[in-house]
């Protein structure tokens, strides 16, 4: 039976959207819901107790659409909150952080794997827990670039301040030898052309989108709500605020004209 449930997403800005573009393209058949928190963003910078609070409240809402399932399309909340909201809620909960550990996991050649995000991110060590609970010889170096999210935002994907401030953050990782770096932020798959110049060509970049994409799949037929035949899924995009800013950085991070936004209380939530 096909089932007329879409996929809730949510993230704390535009980022999650380079999650919806995979989830577009392995998926066409299912709708999606997408909740960019806009008003509150970054959740980089915001304490644990802020950050879940936040993303119950994206997810109450996501409820309120009749979603089938809800992927968590920030980096930030999945560290901080996906346990929380599985204590919360009784429907399938996808992050972002365990496929991209995955995908890392897969991908080293000499078990030396580098983490970059923003702080909270990397302070939660959610990384190197996910990495460790697959394989725990494998060594793991971590280092914040909060300044990527801005980076991306503006559109300097390719500009000289870029390479230079990637140049700085990732200096440290160069030097403990990573063959594989995963880009711990949904912002970042962005400025992979700079990050792979100053890593080099031999260090692979691990993009969780790719694998969620694969993994909500999964979930959908193991729970039995994978819609079925061809056709093309229905979608609607929610912020908190700045409705034409997200509609112009959409087409950067999506690739797709998203032509109506619609702007809610998510405090109501």
């Amino acid at each position: 039976m096909p089932s007329p449930g879409k996929i809730g997403v949510f993230d704390s800005g535009v980022g999650g959207l380079t999650v919806v573009r995979e989830i577009f393209r392995q998926l066409p058949q299912e709708g999606v819901v997408y909740f960019g928190d806009t008003g509150r963003f970054p959740y980089g910078t915001r304490s644990q107790e802020s950050i879940r609070h936040f993303s119950l409240q994206a997810a109450n809402f996501l409820l309120e659409q009749k979603v089938k399932m809800i992927v968590v399309a920030c980096n930030t909340a999945s560290a901080q909150a996906l346990g929380y909201l599985e204590e919360k809620l009784k429907l399938p909960l996808l992050g972002v952080v365990l496929p991209g550990a995955k995908k890392a996991v897969s991908s080293t050649r000499n078990r030396r794997i580098g983490v970059i995000g923003t702080e909270a991110t990397v302070a939660s060590g959610s990384y190197l827990l996910a990495i460790h609970q697959i394989d725990s010889d494998i060594k793991v170096f971590s280092q914040p670039c909060p300044l990527f999210v801005a980076l991306a935002e503006e559109g300097y994907l390719q500009k000289k301040a870029s390479y230079l401030i990637a140049q700085d953050y990732l200096l440290p990782l160069k030097q403990k030898m990573i063959d594989t770096l995963i880009l711990g932020c949904t912002h970042f798959p962005l400025l992979k052309p700079v990050i792979q110049k100053v890593m080099g060509t031999r260090v692979i970049l691990a993009d969780a989108a790719e694998s969620v994409a694969l993994e909500t799949k999964q979930v959908l037929k193991d729970s039995g709500l994978l819609k079925d035949g061809a056709g093309q899924g229905e979608h609607s995009f929610f912020v908190s605020d700045f409705p034409e800013k997200f509609k112009k950085l959409s087409r950067r991070f999506l690739r797709y004209p998203v032509d109506s936004v619609q702007k809610i209380d998510i405090n109501r939530y």
